[in-house]
């Protein structure tokens, strides 16, 4: 699993707090979370699918972590 507590632990309380008041980080937290287990699914031949499926999620999944991590670090920076 590539869930963002474990991907960022640095951030893990940070996430948790985000989620609460950001209505937009919670809703991409969500949405990279269920990318997230349909990933693992995939991977563990649950869910099969096409290659290039697969690989689309993949990338939504990175973007989603890239927005989420640059949310983050802005937060971070503003404390």
């Amino acid at each position: 699993r590539h869930d963002l507590p474990h991907e960022f632990p640095e951030h893990e309380e940070l996430i948790k707090a985000l989620r609460d008041v950001n209505p937009v980080f919670d809703a991409m937290y969500k949405e990279y979370d269920a990318l997230d287990k349909e990933i693992l699914e995939i991977e563990q031949n649950i869910e099969p699918v096409s290659d290039a499926y697969a690989e689309d999620l993949k990338k939504k999944r990175v973007l989603l972590k890239d927005k989420l991590y640059e949310t983050l670090n802005k937060q971070s920076a503003a404390k």
